[in-house]
């Protein structure tokens, strides 16, 4: 995976170039900063990384390994965190006006406000129509054609618990917000949505919730025609990046701002909003653009921390990824392959033995220690498919909630369930295997129903965070906590199957699904014509 190499210098935060040549790999310094974070809790895994030969298929064991590492020496999480995000830093390169140094050098440089602007921004405001919140109760969560509130949405909240699609901490923290519509007045709040137009976004919600927002998005007319569209509709106010030009030109022409080419830019301009930020990281990218986004938002959100203690992180969590699941959880995958009917077993037996135990592995594999008394798993969910610099752009995230958590700030990191966004669909093979994911157990959700769920996530973190950090709060029994709490995976904790390993067979369930449905959607207008035709013979 390499970036484009051209005649003239490629400007803003990159990749560092090989030595002696131009080219500006990602595999190096995705394996040095894992290497990194892995170093305080196991030497030779952090050796094995940088000695991987086949890196682009075998990189899922090796972010499993840290995970382990992790969730056996709490005492060392944070502290290994804190080292993946340094070595990131100082790896990624910030290259502008001939000068090409560390992004950890260049943060330096944004927060002294020595760096020079080449896109200088100015405020356009945008004000929703609404005066007051929506008659009723302030969330209305849209879910297979209904509007779920009150204690519709709390029945529902506890209907995923049980089915394990969501964690018991997540349903109740969606019965909070149910019992607390006051939450949902956010005029006392600043909410920095970096990717604002994110398809996954809070955006529609917040709008809708007097939220105070600094919406940052790509320099395309088309997203922030669509952004004011929304913000007509609510009774939010909505702050939008712009720079100068003349009077004729509509603002939508001079609005946004690249996090890749104008970081410095960026972080300037949010300096102009005084007072603790609330700054949640919603970009995403293909390929390696969204390991340096994740980067560019990490530099972002750091610097918020820097200047505010007050200052809160919210996150989005893949569900394909690997994560430490609480004991109760795993106790389901574990009784769930235990008890597959006995046709699966021989077949699988079978399968296993052909195919040198690649396929229909379990998801939980034991049952580990986590502290004096407590136990808890690692399922691994990652999907090849999307690739290791995707997995180090979220594991980036999750760093940085654990060590902006460590430091007292209130962090949101909440798992989002499966969803069927453009993004994701645009893989082949994972868009077979959610045609058929409820096979296993897995429940794919509807964009809309994602974005409401997430962001009422994120106002009950926002409400409880004050809470969770006061000096008498009782501390998490393990950091990694703080990422399995709240999730709301879609099933892939609970399932039987390590889902990479049974995707393939998913992913072809999937596709005789959409057949069989394309075939029905061919043959019914058919069936109409034929009927037509026979009511015409028949008068």
């Amino acid at each position: 995976m390499t970036q484009p190499s051209a005649t003239t210098p490629v400007q803003g935060l990159v990749f560092p170039a090989a030595k002696g040549t131009s080219q500006r790999r990602s595999t190096p310094t995705v394996k040095q900063v894992l290497a990194a974070a892995l170093a305080p809790l196991d030497a030779d895994a952090a050796m094995q990384v940088q000695g991987e030969t086949h890196w682009r298929t075998s990189y899922p064991r090796h972010f499993k390994r840290w995970v382990e590492g992790a969730l056996a020496q709490p005492g060392a999480a944070v502290a290994s965190a804190q080292a993946g995000l340094e070595a990131a830093m100082k790896a990624l390169r910030w290259s502008a006006d001939g000068q090409d140094m560390s992004l950890c050098d260049a943060l330096d440089q944004f927060k002294a406000g020595s760096t020079p602007l080449s896109r200088p921004l100015q405020t356009h405001t945008l004000t929703g129509h609404r005066s007051a919140l929506d008659t009723g109760h302030p969330l209305a969560i849209p879910y297979k054609g209904r509007l779920l509130t009150g204690a519709a949405l709390a029945e529902q909240a506890r209907a995923w618990a049980v089915r394990g699609i969501i964690e018991s901490s997540a349903a109740q923290a969606l019965i909070d917000c149910v019992d607390n519509p006051q939450w949902f007045d956010l005029s006392d709040r600043t909410l920095v949505l970096l990717g604002a137009g994110s398809e996954a976004g809070p955006l529609k919600m917040l709008s809708r919730w007097r939220a105070n927002i600094v919406a940052i998005d790509l320099p395309r007319p088309g997203v922030w025609a669509r952004i004011a569209s929304i913000a007509e509709r609510g009774n939010a106010v909505i702050h939008v990046p712009v720079t100068q030009a003349g009077p004729q030109t509509p603002w939508t022409e001079r609005a946004g701002a690249d996090l890749l080419t104008h970081l410095p830019d960026i972080a300037h301009w949010l300096r102009s909003f005084k007072g603790p930020l609330d700054v949640a990281a919603h970009c995403y990218a293909d390929g390696e653009r969204h390991l340096r986004l994740a980067a560019a938002m990490d530099a972002l959100q750091a610097l918020a921390c820097q200047e505010n203690p007050q200052s809160t992180l919210a996150f989005l969590a893949t569900p394909t990824d690997v994560y430490a699941v609480p004991q109760h959880t795993a106790a389901i995958s574990l009784a769930r392959f235990r008890d597959r009917p006995l046709l699966s077993k021989l077949l699988q037996r079978g399968l296993s033995v052909a195919t040198g135990a690649r396929f229909f592995k379990p998801n939980v594999e034991a049952m580990v220690p986590k502290g004096a008394s407590a136990k808890s798993a690692v399922v691994d969910s990652l999907v090849i498919q999307q690739g290791p610099n995707y997995a180090l752009a979220k594991r980036l995230q999750q760093w940085r909630a654990l060590v902006a958590r460590a430091a007292g700030h209130p962090v949101s990191i909440n798992v989002a369930p499966p969803t069927e966004t453009s993004s994701v669909l645009s893989n082949r093979a994972i868009a077979a295997g959610y045609q058929a994911a409820d096979v296993f157990g897995v429940e794919v959700f509807q964009p809309e129903t994602t974005t409401a769920l997430m962001a009422a996530l994120w106002v009950h973190d926002l409400r409880r965070g004050a809470q969770q950090t006061a000096p008498d709060a009782a501390a998490p029994a393990h950091p990694l906590d703080l990422i399995s709490q709240g999730a709301c995976h879609g099933g892939f904790w609970t399932v039987s199957y390590c889902p990479r390993t049974a995707l393939p067979f998913v992913a072809v369930l999937g596709l005789l699904r959409a057949f069989r449905a394309a075939i029905k959607r061919s043959i019914k207008p058919m069936r109409q014509a034929r009927q037509q035709t026979k009511l015409l013979q028949a008068e």
